[in-house]
Protein backbone atom coordinates (compact mmCIF):
# COMPACT_ATOMS: atom_id res chain seq x y z
CA UNK A 1 0.00 0.00 0.00
CA UNK A 2 1.48 3.56 -1.08
CA UNK A 3 2.05 5.94 1.67
CA UNK A 4 -0.82 7.94 0.15
CA UNK A 5 -3.32 5.25 0.41
CA UNK A 6 -1.95 4.73 3.92
CA UNK A 7 -2.93 8.40 5.19
CA UNK A 8 -6.49 8.56 3.72
CA UNK A 9 -7.57 5.65 5.35
CA UNK A 10 -10.79 5.60 6.86
CA UNK A 11 -8.37 5.79 10.61
CA UNK A 12 -6.48 8.51 9.20
CA UNK A 13 -9.33 10.73 7.96
CA UNK A 14 -11.00 10.88 11.11
CA UNK A 15 -7.52 10.73 13.27
CA UNK A 16 -7.45 14.44 11.42
CA UNK A 17 -10.97 15.48 11.96
CA UNK A 18 -11.26 14.41 15.05
CA UNK A 19 -7.77 14.66 16.82
CA UNK A 20 -5.53 16.50 14.50
CA UNK A 21 -7.09 19.38 13.48
CA UNK A 22 -5.67 22.93 13.99
CA UNK A 23 -8.40 23.72 17.05
CA UNK A 24 -8.03 20.32 17.95
CA UNK A 25 -8.98 20.22 21.85
CA UNK A 26 -8.75 16.26 22.67
CA UNK A 27 -6.13 13.83 21.45
CA UNK A 28 -6.16 10.13 21.32
CA UNK A 29 -4.15 8.84 24.46
CA UNK A 30 -6.15 11.33 26.57
CA UNK A 31 -9.68 10.24 24.93
CA UNK A 32 -8.34 5.83 25.75
CA UNK A 33 -7.50 7.25 29.20
CA UNK A 34 -11.15 8.79 29.49
CA UNK A 35 -12.82 5.49 28.14
CA UNK A 36 -11.18 3.44 30.50
CA UNK A 37 -12.14 5.25 33.12
CA UNK A 38 -15.60 5.37 31.89
CA UNK A 39 -15.75 1.71 31.34
CA UNK A 40 -14.34 0.41 34.57
CA UNK A 41 -16.22 -2.28 35.68
CA UNK A 42 -18.67 -2.05 32.93
CA UNK A 43 -19.32 -5.17 30.67
CA UNK A 44 -19.12 -2.93 27.16
CA UNK A 45 -19.44 0.42 26.04
CA UNK A 46 -17.53 2.78 23.26
CA UNK A 47 -16.62 6.51 22.77
CA UNK A 48 -18.22 6.91 19.21
CA UNK A 49 -17.26 10.24 17.13
CA UNK A 50 -18.89 11.82 14.23
CA UNK A 51 -18.41 14.15 11.93
CA UNK A 52 -21.33 15.14 9.60
CA UNK A 53 -21.74 17.03 6.40
CA UNK A 54 -25.22 17.33 4.90
CA UNK A 55 -26.85 19.51 2.46
CA UNK A 56 -30.31 19.67 0.75
CA UNK A 57 -32.00 21.54 -2.12
CA UNK A 58 -35.51 22.08 -3.48
CA UNK A 59 -37.57 23.30 -6.40
CA UNK A 60 -40.76 23.03 -6.27
CA UNK A 61 -43.01 25.02 -9.49
CA UNK A 62 -40.16 26.12 -11.31
CA UNK A 63 -38.67 27.45 -8.25
CA UNK A 64 -35.69 27.01 -5.62
CA UNK A 65 -38.07 26.93 -2.32
CA UNK A 66 -34.92 25.67 0.28
CA UNK A 67 -31.50 25.20 -0.16
CA UNK A 68 -29.38 24.35 3.03
CA UNK A 69 -26.00 22.96 4.42
CA UNK A 70 -25.31 21.76 7.82
CA UNK A 71 -22.10 20.69 9.90
CA UNK A 72 -22.26 18.74 12.87
CA UNK A 73 -19.61 17.45 15.07
CA UNK A 74 -19.76 15.37 18.44
CA UNK A 75 -19.42 12.36 20.61
CA UNK A 76 -21.71 9.73 22.43
CA UNK A 77 -20.17 7.74 25.13
CA UNK A 78 -21.64 4.35 26.17
CA UNK A 79 -21.07 2.18 28.88
CA UNK A 80 -23.24 -0.69 29.53
CA UNK A 81 -23.79 -2.83 32.79
CA UNK A 82 -25.67 -5.54 32.59
CA UNK A 83 -29.00 -4.39 30.88
CA UNK A 84 -28.63 -0.99 32.15
CA UNK A 85 -26.90 1.66 29.53
CA UNK A 86 -25.57 4.57 30.97
CA UNK A 87 -25.40 7.33 27.68
CA UNK A 88 -23.62 11.04 27.67
CA UNK A 89 -23.23 13.10 24.52
CA UNK A 90 -21.79 16.49 23.51
CA UNK A 91 -21.88 19.00 20.42
CA UNK A 92 -18.41 19.56 20.81
CA UNK A 93 -15.08 17.17 20.76
CA UNK A 94 -12.87 17.93 23.83
CA UNK A 95 -11.00 16.97 26.94
CA UNK A 96 -13.13 19.05 29.00
CA UNK A 97 -16.71 17.53 27.83
CA UNK A 98 -15.42 13.76 28.16
CA UNK A 99 -14.59 14.05 31.50
CA UNK A 100 -18.20 15.35 31.94
CA UNK A 101 -19.67 12.76 30.19
CA UNK A 102 -17.26 10.28 32.06
CA UNK A 103 -18.53 11.46 35.05
CA UNK A 104 -22.04 10.75 34.21
CA UNK A 105 -22.11 7.25 32.58
CA UNK A 106 -19.61 6.03 35.34
CA UNK A 107 -22.60 5.29 37.66
CA UNK A 108 -24.26 2.69 35.57
CA UNK A 109 -21.65 0.23 36.27
CA UNK A 110 -21.62 1.24 39.96
CA UNK A 111 -20.87 -1.78 42.24
CA UNK A 112 -21.01 -3.73 38.83
CA UNK A 113 -18.01 -6.13 38.60
CA UNK A 114 -18.72 -7.18 34.81
CA UNK A 115 -15.87 -8.86 32.36
CA UNK A 116 -15.44 -6.64 29.22
CA UNK A 117 -16.87 -8.11 26.33
CA UNK A 118 -14.32 -8.50 23.66
CA UNK A 119 -14.41 -6.02 20.90
CA UNK A 120 -15.45 -6.62 17.84
CA UNK A 121 -13.39 -8.47 14.61
CA UNK A 122 -11.39 -6.65 12.14
CA UNK A 123 -12.66 -6.37 8.79
CA UNK A 124 -10.98 -4.54 5.82
CA UNK A 125 -14.21 -4.65 3.52
CA UNK A 126 -14.92 -1.22 1.71
CA UNK A 127 -18.61 -1.28 0.38
CA UNK A 128 -18.53 2.16 -0.97
CA UNK A 129 -15.92 5.49 -2.06
CA UNK A 130 -14.73 7.12 0.98
CA UNK A 131 -14.59 10.55 -1.11
CA UNK A 132 -17.03 13.07 0.40
CA UNK A 133 -19.96 13.65 -2.75
CA UNK A 134 -20.81 17.37 -1.67
CA UNK A 135 -17.72 19.26 -2.93
CA UNK A 136 -18.10 17.39 -6.21
CA UNK A 137 -21.21 19.73 -7.70
CA UNK A 138 -21.74 23.03 -7.34
CA UNK A 139 -24.44 24.64 -5.89
CA UNK A 140 -25.31 26.85 -9.76
CA UNK A 141 -25.02 23.00 -10.82
CA UNK A 142 -27.88 21.52 -8.92
CA UNK A 143 -29.78 24.30 -9.27
CA UNK A 144 -29.10 23.99 -13.10
CA UNK A 145 -30.37 20.15 -12.89
CA UNK A 146 -33.65 20.37 -11.00
CA UNK A 147 -34.86 23.62 -13.37
CA UNK A 148 -33.54 21.02 -16.18
CA UNK A 149 -36.39 18.28 -14.23
CA UNK A 150 -38.70 20.99 -14.30
CA UNK A 151 -38.53 21.86 -18.10
CA UNK A 152 -38.32 18.32 -19.05
CA UNK A 153 -41.43 17.08 -16.91
CA UNK A 154 -43.66 19.87 -18.47
CA UNK A 155 -42.24 19.52 -22.01
CA UNK A 156 -43.41 15.75 -21.62
CA UNK A 157 -47.00 15.83 -20.84
CA UNK A 158 -49.00 19.13 -21.13
CA UNK A 159 -50.71 17.80 -18.23
CA UNK A 160 -48.26 17.99 -15.85
CA UNK A 161 -49.39 21.49 -13.43
CA UNK A 162 -46.62 21.52 -10.64
CA UNK A 163 -43.18 20.29 -10.33
CA UNK A 164 -41.05 18.99 -7.06
CA UNK A 165 -37.85 18.08 -6.96
CA UNK A 166 -34.79 17.81 -4.34
CA UNK A 167 -31.84 16.38 -4.20
CA UNK A 168 -29.91 15.75 -1.06
CA UNK A 169 -26.75 14.45 -0.52
CA UNK A 170 -24.51 14.03 3.02
CA UNK A 171 -21.03 12.63 4.19
CA UNK A 172 -20.76 10.88 7.72
CA UNK A 173 -17.13 10.27 8.85
CA UNK A 174 -16.98 8.18 12.26
CA UNK A 175 -14.63 6.47 14.31
CA UNK A 176 -15.40 4.55 17.22
CA UNK A 177 -12.66 3.71 20.32
CA UNK A 178 -12.87 1.01 22.65
CA UNK A 179 -11.04 1.11 26.35
CA UNK A 180 -8.69 -1.57 25.01
CA UNK A 181 -7.20 0.73 22.73
CA UNK A 182 -8.89 -0.92 19.38
CA UNK A 183 -9.99 1.52 17.02
CA UNK A 184 -12.16 1.56 13.71
CA UNK A 185 -14.09 3.77 11.06
CA UNK A 186 -16.07 4.54 8.30
CA UNK A 187 -16.55 6.99 5.89
CA UNK A 188 -20.23 6.95 4.39
CA UNK A 189 -21.77 9.03 1.41
CA UNK A 190 -25.33 8.76 1.01
CA UNK A 191 -27.34 11.04 -1.93
CA UNK A 192 -30.71 11.24 -3.23
CA UNK A 193 -32.64 12.63 -6.05
CA UNK A 194 -36.38 13.19 -5.55
CA UNK A 195 -39.07 13.75 -8.40
CA UNK A 196 -43.07 14.51 -7.46
CA UNK A 197 -45.52 15.47 -10.37
CA UNK A 198 -49.15 17.21 -10.26
CA UNK A 199 -50.74 16.72 -13.20
CA UNK A 200 -54.88 17.51 -14.03
CA UNK A 201 -56.99 16.40 -16.51
CA UNK A 202 -61.02 17.56 -16.84
CA UNK A 203 -60.95 19.33 -13.07
CA UNK A 204 -59.16 16.44 -11.50
CA UNK A 205 -55.69 16.13 -10.19
CA UNK A 206 -53.58 13.72 -9.15
CA UNK A 207 -49.74 12.47 -8.08
CA UNK A 208 -47.22 10.51 -8.94
CA UNK A 209 -43.56 10.37 -7.32
CA UNK A 210 -39.78 9.04 -8.13
CA UNK A 211 -36.98 9.11 -5.93
CA UNK A 212 -33.39 7.04 -5.98
CA UNK A 213 -29.84 7.05 -4.22
CA UNK A 214 -27.31 5.17 -2.47
CA UNK A 215 -23.94 5.53 -1.24
CA UNK A 216 -21.71 6.92 -3.76
CA UNK A 217 -21.58 10.34 -5.47
CA UNK A 218 -24.34 12.64 -6.95
CA UNK A 219 -23.30 11.70 -10.71
CA UNK A 220 -25.12 8.32 -9.79
CA UNK A 221 -28.45 10.36 -9.73
CA UNK A 222 -27.27 13.27 -11.71
CA UNK A 223 -26.92 11.86 -15.13
CA UNK A 224 -29.22 12.43 -17.36
CA UNK A 225 -31.31 8.72 -18.38
CA UNK A 226 -31.24 8.48 -14.67
CA UNK A 227 -33.09 11.93 -13.88
CA UNK A 228 -35.03 11.28 -16.82
CA UNK A 229 -35.88 7.92 -16.01
CA UNK A 230 -37.39 9.32 -12.13
CA UNK A 231 -39.55 11.96 -14.26
CA UNK A 232 -40.74 9.64 -16.53
CA UNK A 233 -41.67 7.06 -13.39
CA UNK A 234 -43.25 9.87 -11.65
CA UNK A 235 -45.40 10.82 -14.96
CA UNK A 236 -46.38 7.24 -15.30
CA UNK A 237 -47.53 6.99 -11.77
CA UNK A 238 -49.18 10.39 -12.21
CA UNK A 239 -51.37 9.22 -14.92
CA UNK A 240 -52.41 6.17 -14.02
CA UNK A 241 -53.69 7.56 -10.93
CA UNK A 242 -56.09 9.87 -13.29
CA UNK A 243 -57.74 7.07 -15.08
CA UNK A 244 -57.96 5.13 -11.24
CA UNK A 245 -61.66 4.02 -9.88
CA UNK A 246 -62.30 3.53 -6.26
CA UNK A 247 -60.85 0.59 -4.83
CA UNK A 248 -62.95 -2.42 -3.61
CA UNK A 249 -62.89 -3.56 -0.28
CA UNK A 250 -62.98 -7.54 1.48
CA UNK A 251 -60.95 -9.83 1.95
CA UNK A 252 -59.39 -11.30 -1.40
CA UNK A 253 -55.83 -13.20 -2.80
CA UNK A 254 -53.08 -10.26 -3.62
CA UNK A 255 -50.40 -9.96 -5.54
CA UNK A 256 -47.57 -7.66 -4.54
CA UNK A 257 -44.91 -6.50 -7.09
CA UNK A 258 -41.36 -6.88 -6.67
CA UNK A 259 -38.94 -4.17 -5.21
CA UNK A 260 -39.94 -1.43 -3.04
CA UNK A 261 -43.05 -3.62 -2.06
CA UNK A 262 -40.62 -4.90 0.42
CA UNK A 263 -40.92 -2.41 2.65
CA UNK A 264 -44.34 -4.43 4.36
CA UNK A 265 -42.30 -6.93 4.76
CA UNK A 266 -39.62 -4.76 6.31
CA UNK A 267 -42.45 -2.81 8.55
CA UNK A 268 -44.71 -5.96 9.60
CA UNK A 269 -41.78 -8.69 9.93
CA UNK A 270 -38.77 -7.06 10.08
CA UNK A 271 -38.86 -5.36 13.07
CA UNK A 272 -40.30 -8.01 14.76
CA UNK A 273 -37.19 -10.01 14.08
CA UNK A 274 -34.72 -7.09 15.83
CA UNK A 275 -33.13 -8.34 18.97
CA UNK A 276 -34.31 -6.36 21.46
CA UNK A 277 -38.21 -7.23 20.86
CA UNK A 278 -37.44 -11.15 21.20
CA UNK A 279 -35.24 -10.56 24.10
CA UNK A 280 -38.28 -8.53 25.94
CA UNK A 281 -40.62 -11.24 24.43
CA UNK A 282 -42.68 -8.31 23.01
CA UNK A 283 -42.34 -9.43 19.38
CA UNK A 284 -44.94 -11.71 18.26
CA UNK A 285 -42.30 -13.61 17.25
CA UNK A 286 -40.77 -14.30 20.27
CA UNK A 287 -40.06 -17.66 20.87
CA UNK A 288 -40.12 -18.89 18.07
CA UNK A 289 -36.39 -19.47 16.73
CA UNK A 290 -36.27 -22.70 14.97
CA UNK A 291 -40.19 -23.24 14.48
CA UNK A 292 -42.26 -22.82 10.92
CA UNK A 293 -43.27 -18.86 10.72
CA UNK A 294 -43.58 -18.95 7.03
CA UNK A 295 -45.04 -20.35 4.07
CA UNK A 296 -42.07 -22.98 2.37
CA UNK A 297 -40.15 -21.38 -0.08
CA UNK A 298 -40.02 -18.30 1.60
CA UNK A 299 -36.16 -17.40 2.79
CA UNK A 300 -35.49 -13.80 3.93
CA UNK A 301 -31.85 -12.36 4.70
CA UNK A 302 -30.61 -8.98 6.04
CA UNK A 303 -27.75 -7.64 3.90
CA UNK A 304 -25.29 -5.23 5.34
CA UNK A 305 -22.95 -5.69 2.82
CA UNK A 306 -24.40 -5.38 -0.86
CA UNK A 307 -22.10 -2.38 -2.66
CA UNK A 308 -23.26 1.23 -2.72
CA UNK A 309 -26.49 -0.08 -1.17
CA UNK A 310 -28.66 2.55 0.73
CA UNK A 311 -28.94 0.64 3.98
CA UNK A 312 -24.99 -1.02 3.69
CA UNK A 313 -23.03 -0.21 6.13
CA UNK A 314 -19.05 -1.23 5.92
CA UNK A 315 -19.06 -1.54 10.23
CA UNK A 316 -22.33 -0.56 12.48
CA UNK A 317 -21.85 2.06 14.58
CA UNK A 318 -20.76 -0.38 17.69
CA UNK A 319 -17.63 -1.01 14.82
CA UNK A 320 -18.97 -4.44 14.00
CA UNK A 321 -19.09 -5.45 10.95
CA UNK A 322 -21.83 -5.94 8.79
CA UNK A 323 -23.04 -8.84 7.31
CA UNK A 324 -25.51 -11.01 5.41
CA UNK A 325 -27.93 -12.51 8.64
CA UNK A 326 -30.15 -14.99 7.75
CA UNK A 327 -33.57 -14.49 9.15
CA UNK A 328 -36.06 -17.35 7.83
CA UNK A 329 -35.05 -20.15 6.14
CA UNK A 330 -37.68 -22.18 3.72
CA UNK A 331 -40.11 -20.98 6.07
CA UNK A 332 -38.42 -21.87 9.23
CA UNK A 333 -37.27 -18.93 11.44
CA UNK A 334 -33.16 -19.06 12.38
CA UNK A 335 -31.93 -16.10 13.45
CA UNK A 336 -32.71 -12.44 14.88
CA UNK A 337 -30.91 -8.84 14.50
CA UNK A 338 -28.54 -7.94 16.97
CA UNK A 339 -26.72 -5.35 18.50
CA UNK A 340 -23.97 -6.44 21.39
CA UNK A 341 -25.88 -5.66 24.15
CA UNK A 342 -28.74 -8.02 23.07
CA UNK A 343 -26.47 -10.35 21.71
CA UNK A 344 -24.17 -10.85 24.79
CA UNK A 345 -27.48 -11.61 26.72
CA UNK A 346 -29.25 -14.00 24.36
CA UNK A 347 -25.78 -15.56 24.33
CA UNK A 348 -26.02 -15.27 20.38
CA UNK A 349 -23.45 -13.10 18.74
CA UNK A 350 -23.61 -9.89 17.06
CA UNK A 351 -25.06 -9.32 13.67
CA UNK A 352 -23.77 -5.85 12.89
CA UNK A 353 -27.01 -4.52 13.33
CA UNK A 354 -26.19 -2.03 16.09
CA UNK A 355 -27.24 1.07 14.54
CA UNK A 356 -27.80 4.66 15.78
CA UNK A 357 -29.03 7.87 14.05
CA UNK A 358 -26.33 10.20 15.05
CA UNK A 359 -23.55 10.83 18.24
CA UNK A 360 -26.49 11.99 20.36
CA UNK A 361 -28.74 8.90 19.91
CA UNK A 362 -27.44 5.14 21.75
CA UNK A 363 -27.32 1.85 19.33
CA UNK A 364 -30.01 -0.32 19.00
CA UNK A 365 -30.76 -3.08 16.64
CA UNK A 366 -31.67 -2.24 13.44
CA UNK A 367 -32.17 -3.22 9.71
CA UNK A 368 -29.36 -2.86 6.85
CA UNK A 369 -30.91 -4.18 3.71
CA UNK A 370 -34.30 -6.51 4.43
CA UNK A 371 -34.58 -8.72 1.69
CA UNK A 372 -37.15 -11.96 0.42
CA UNK A 373 -35.23 -14.05 -1.75
CA UNK A 374 -36.65 -15.23 -4.87
CA UNK A 375 -38.19 -18.37 -5.96
CA UNK A 376 -39.81 -19.86 -8.94
CA UNK A 377 -42.61 -18.90 -10.23
CA UNK A 378 -43.61 -15.83 -12.73
CA UNK A 379 -45.72 -12.86 -12.42
CA UNK A 380 -47.68 -13.79 -15.63
CA UNK A 381 -48.16 -16.94 -13.38
CA UNK A 382 -49.41 -15.55 -10.50
CA UNK A 383 -51.63 -13.21 -12.03
CA UNK A 384 -53.58 -15.75 -14.04
CA UNK A 385 -54.15 -17.66 -10.91
CA UNK A 386 -56.55 -15.35 -9.39
CA UNK A 387 -59.87 -14.69 -10.40
CA UNK A 388 -60.49 -11.62 -8.12
CA UNK A 389 -57.98 -9.94 -6.52
CA UNK A 390 -55.42 -6.79 -5.72
CA UNK A 391 -52.11 -6.67 -7.40
CA UNK A 392 -50.10 -3.70 -5.15
CA UNK A 393 -47.46 -2.24 -7.41
CA UNK A 394 -45.98 0.86 -5.07
CA UNK A 395 -46.67 1.19 -1.62
CA UNK A 396 -46.97 4.79 0.44
CA UNK A 397 -46.95 4.87 4.04
CA UNK A 398 -48.31 2.45 6.47
CA UNK A 399 -48.35 1.15 10.35
CA UNK A 400 -47.63 -2.18 12.14
CA UNK A 401 -48.03 -2.95 15.94
CA UNK A 402 -44.68 -4.89 16.82
CA UNK A 403 -46.21 -7.04 19.51
CA UNK A 404 -48.89 -8.45 17.61
CA UNK A 405 -47.41 -8.19 14.18
CA UNK A 406 -51.03 -6.45 12.67
CA UNK A 407 -50.00 -3.74 9.85
CA UNK A 408 -52.13 -1.21 7.66
CA UNK A 409 -50.62 -0.05 4.37
CA UNK A 410 -51.69 2.41 1.69
CA UNK A 411 -50.74 1.24 -1.60
CA UNK A 412 -49.91 4.26 -4.11
CA UNK A 413 -49.95 1.89 -7.02
CA UNK A 414 -52.91 -0.68 -7.62
CA UNK A 415 -54.78 -2.78 -9.96
CA UNK A 416 -57.66 -5.48 -10.39
CA UNK A 417 -57.27 -8.55 -11.27
CA UNK A 418 -60.14 -10.08 -13.10
CA UNK A 419 -60.29 -13.62 -14.43
CA UNK A 420 -56.48 -13.83 -14.56
CA UNK A 421 -55.87 -10.16 -16.19
CA UNK A 422 -54.86 -6.91 -14.56
CA UNK A 423 -57.34 -4.52 -15.54
CA UNK A 424 -58.51 -0.96 -13.91
CA UNK A 425 -55.77 1.02 -11.98
CA UNK A 426 -57.35 1.90 -8.45
CA UNK A 427 -57.02 4.03 -5.93
CA UNK A 428 -57.34 4.22 -1.97
CA UNK A 429 -56.31 1.01 -1.29
CA UNK A 430 -55.13 -0.30 1.75
CA UNK A 431 -54.02 -3.22 2.99
CA UNK A 432 -54.47 -4.85 6.67
CA UNK A 433 -53.39 -7.93 7.82
CA UNK A 434 -50.63 -9.87 10.67
CA UNK A 435 -47.42 -10.12 9.74
CA UNK A 436 -46.66 -14.01 10.73
CA UNK A 437 -50.05 -14.91 9.57
CA UNK A 438 -49.31 -13.00 6.65
CA UNK A 439 -46.08 -14.99 6.45
CA UNK A 440 -48.33 -18.36 6.25
CA UNK A 441 -50.34 -17.09 3.32
CA UNK A 442 -47.91 -16.55 0.78
CA UNK A 443 -48.38 -19.30 -1.80
CA UNK A 444 -46.18 -18.52 -4.89
CA UNK A 445 -42.74 -16.63 -4.73
CA UNK A 446 -41.63 -14.85 -7.94
CA UNK A 447 -38.45 -15.37 -9.87
CA UNK A 448 -37.77 -11.53 -10.40
CA UNK A 449 -36.16 -10.15 -7.28
CA UNK A 450 -35.59 -6.58 -7.43
CA UNK A 451 -34.54 -4.07 -4.90
CA UNK A 452 -36.04 -0.73 -4.30
CA UNK A 453 -34.22 2.37 -5.90
CA UNK A 454 -32.76 3.82 -2.89
CA UNK A 455 -35.46 5.79 -1.18
CA UNK A 456 -35.83 3.65 2.54
CA UNK A 457 -35.98 5.46 6.00
CA UNK A 458 -36.27 3.81 8.91
CA UNK A 459 -37.93 4.91 12.04
CA UNK A 460 -37.50 3.47 15.61
CA UNK A 461 -37.98 4.67 19.13
CA UNK A 462 -37.32 8.20 17.81
CA UNK A 463 -34.57 7.72 15.33
CA UNK A 464 -34.44 7.71 11.81
CA UNK A 465 -31.52 5.54 9.35
CA UNK A 466 -31.64 4.61 5.90
CA UNK A 467 -32.30 1.52 5.15
CA UNK A 468 -33.06 -0.92 1.96
CA UNK A 469 -35.71 -3.22 1.22
CA UNK A 470 -36.51 -6.10 -1.93
CA UNK A 471 -38.60 -9.05 -2.79
CA UNK A 472 -39.65 -10.78 -5.76
CA UNK A 473 -43.33 -10.59 -7.07
CA UNK A 474 -45.65 -12.50 -4.55
CA UNK A 475 -49.06 -13.88 -4.32
CA UNK A 476 -50.52 -14.12 -0.97
CA UNK A 477 -53.91 -16.48 -0.83
CA UNK A 478 -56.18 -13.37 1.04
CA UNK A 479 -55.10 -9.91 3.09
CA UNK A 480 -58.03 -7.84 4.39
CA UNK A 481 -58.08 -4.81 1.85
CA UNK A 482 -59.52 -1.72 2.71
CA UNK A 483 -60.86 0.44 0.24
CA UNK A 484 -63.08 3.19 -0.87
CA UNK A 485 -65.40 1.93 -3.38
CA UNK A 486 -69.36 2.39 -2.03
Amino acid sequence: MSASAIADTPLAVTDRLFFERADAALDRDAATQLLGQALAGADDGELFLEYRESEAISLDDGRIRSAGFDTTLGFGLRAVAGEATGYAHAGEISEAALRRAVATVRAVAGGHTGQRAEPPRASNARLYTDANPLPAMAFAARTELLAAIDAYARGRDGRVKQVMASLTGEWQAVQILRADGTRVADLRPLVRLNVALVVEQDGRRETGSFGTGGRFAYDHVTAEPVWQHAVAEALRQALINLDSRPAPAGEMPVVLGAGWPGILLHEAIGHGLEGDFNRKQTSAFAGLLGQRIASPGVTVVDDGTMPDRRGSLTIDDEGTPSGRTTLIEDGILVGFLQDRLNARLMRMRPTGNGRRQSYAHAPMPRMTNTVMLGGAHSQAEMIRSVKRGLFAVNFGGGQVDITSGKFVFSASEAYLIEDGRVTAPVKGATLIGNGPDALTRVEMVGDDMALDPGIGTCGKNGQGVPVGVGQPTLKLSGLTVGGTAA
